[in-house]
């Protein structure tokens, strides 16, 4: 066998053994859906619960980076305290350890068993806990059949000279075996991942237990530096549990770095409880978490008092236009992603209707002041559904079933409308404010009149589209459908009566009214367009206006279920 066959055998067999990890810690995620951040709340001001909990939650999720950024978010919110947080950490870091310890035993044997049960499970439901769990299985064996093929493809680097010597020199380096082994966990996010690696190596003598004791080491600070790189940008609460995670681990690995790396260093003492190279390293990696927690649980009062002096608070308030409730840890529970960006819908759609207010005010009083919220409102819109739609977009792919995804379009449909709105806001109505101003144009008092009662329309409706967005009420949104008849009618009419008007009376008011108008039917349009997804769904509107001849109705029309045809 070629040096270049077993290397890619083992490079494809370390690529399962990643997507394994995945799959599994995917797969429970999704099944728990909240109650892992329900479980982590619980923990209040108590180390020792808190310390439990976090346990428990590994356990569940087996990724102890997947619970840092969970806390990462919870703590940018205010929605845990730092000690509490660092407790919940120490926790995760020991529970990552016991699905190390269980695969140090030979059980490749079940992999078979275990992926049958995982695709049966999986194709047998389109959605629901049954499909995450067979998914978890699928992972299960995929993972022992990963560890299998590596020790099956290593065997034969025993007796390569390049790499033993490459190995003797980082057994001399013990510094730069670390630093490696924390770089590769770095880049693949898993330190589950590194460490089954270094076990199935030693395991096949490509390795000898000092050297892979350091890189359990280096694996162990690489997992708490995956969370600190991934919050670089994140408010100062959301990065100070995975800073003080980092510096922890950091600084015992490197304490003990000259204890592993010597001779007489632990592997004797190891040899006493099991002489399998696979058990020692796993026997290992779970005495240095649980020393670490044992020996920092007492001083976590401390260490938190020194991140918050190197991580202080911000003095500036936060970002209005800065989205607020965008977790990155949801997104693994489509669910609660979903709903994360409902809640942020929801400040676009408050802006919105403060927009809208503040245009009538400023098209009737010319105040200018107006025009600098106007314009933050509209910056505001834009950002938020930027922020929006890239975190919907994250969210594609077989995780979502029916119902979620609908859900997905709605919000989609509801910030992308409501940015237009924005827009026509900041860019056409505001110019038809600008240029009464300019040419010191007064509305006539009918004029007025039917400015104002198709804005008071369009803000009614806003209200009403607000409310049908959160409540998926059909009835409401076939009531906000029926209201783009009426307010055509209204500007019909408006249109009918200028024309009138400008028979006896011209000039550049008569102007500013039809444009004022026909801008407030193009905000109204796009209000309305927020109900359509919802009634789609349920089979209430086709999509075009056009009557087939000799039909009395729209033959394929947006018409309601009920027969009546609607207003696009």
């Amino acid at each position: 066998m070629t040096a270049t066959t077993i290397l890619l055998d083992m490079a494809g067999a370390v690529a399962l053994l990643i997507w394994a990890v995945r799959m599994i810690r995917t797969g429970i995620t999704r099944a728990l859906g909240g109650r892992l951040h329900a479980l982590m709340e619980r923990a209040a001001g108590r180390r020792l619960v808190a310390f439990g909990n976090g346990m428990a939650a590994t356990v569940m999720v087996q990724s102890s980076v997947a619970v840092a950024m969970i806390l990462a978010s919870m703590s940018s919110r205010g929605a845990i305290a730092l000690v509490p947080g660092l407790a919940i950490l120490l926790g995760a870091d020991v529970g990552s350890t016991l699905v190390v310890q269980l695969l140090a035993f030979n059980l490749h044997a079940l992999s078979p068993l275990c992926i049958l049960a995982g695709v049966s499970l999986f194709m047998s439901a389109e959605a629901g806990v049954r499909r995450h769990v067979g998914r978890v299985a699928i992972g299960i064996g995929l993972l022992l059949l990963s560890l299998a093929l590596l020790r099956t493809a290593s065997e034969p680097l025993r007796e390569a000279p390049a790499l033993i010597g490459l190995l003797a020199s980082l057994a001399d380096a013990p510094l730069i075996a670390l630093l490696l082994a924390a770089a590769l966990t770095w880049m693949v996010h898993s330190s589950l991942a590194v460490i089954l690696l270094v076990m199935s190596l030693c395991a096949s003598g490509v390795i000898e237990v000092p050297a892979a004791l350091v890189l359990v080491l280096g694996a162990n600070v690489g997992s708490a530096l995956v969370p600190v790189v991934a919050t670089l940008a994140a408010l100062p609460q959301a990065r100070r549990v995975p800073a003080g995670n980092l510096a922890m681990r950091a600084l015992a690995a490197l304490l003990l770095l000259p204890l592993v790396a010597g001779a007489g260093g632990p592997e004797a003492w190891l040899d006493a409880f099991d002489g399998d190279a696979a058990r020692q390293i796993a026997l290992f990696h779970t005495g240095f978490n649980i020393a670490l927690a044992l020996f920092f649980l007492p001083f976590l009062g401390p260490v938190a008092s020194l991140l918050e002096r190197v991580l202080p608070d911000p003095d500036m308030a936060a970002d209005p236009a800065s989205p607020k409730h965008l977790d990155e840890d949801a997104l693994s529970a489509p669910e609660n992603a979903l709903a994360c960006a409902a809640r942020e819908a929801l400040r676009m759609a408050d802006t919105a209707e403060e927009m809208i207010r503040e245009a009538r005010d400023y098209l009737f009083s010319g105040d200018e002041r107006l025009l600098q919220r106007l314009s933050e409102g509209e910056r505001r819109l834009d950002r938020l559904h930027q922020a929006i739609k890239l975190y919907l977009i994250r969210l594609q792919g077989d995780g979502l079933d029916r119902h979620e995804g609908l859900r997905q379009m709605e919000i989609m449909s509801l910030v992308t409308n409501l940015e237009h709105l924005g827009d026509i806001i900041d860019h056409n109505l505001v110019d038809i404010g600008r240029r009464r101003n300019r040419l010191q144009i007064r509305f006539s008092q009918d004029e007025r009149r039917e400015i104002e009662r198709i804005y008071d329309q369009v803000e009614q409706d806003m209200k009403l589209a607000t409310g049908v967005f959160m409540t998926r009420d059909a009835g409401m949104a076939r009531r906000l459908v029926d209201h783009k008849a009426q307010l055509r009618d209204f500007e019909q009419e408006a249109s009918d009566n200028q024309l009138r008007r400008l028979a006896t009376k011209g000039g550049p008011a008569a102007s500013l009214h039809l444009d004022a108008i026909r801008e407030l039917k193009r905000l109204h349009s796009h209000i309305v367009s927020i109900a359509y997804p919802l009634l789609e769904a349920e089979g209430a509107l086709a999509s075009s206006r056009l009557i087939v001849p000799g039909s009395e109705a729209p033959a394929d029309s947006r018409v309601l279920d009920d027969g009546r045809p609607s207003a696009s």
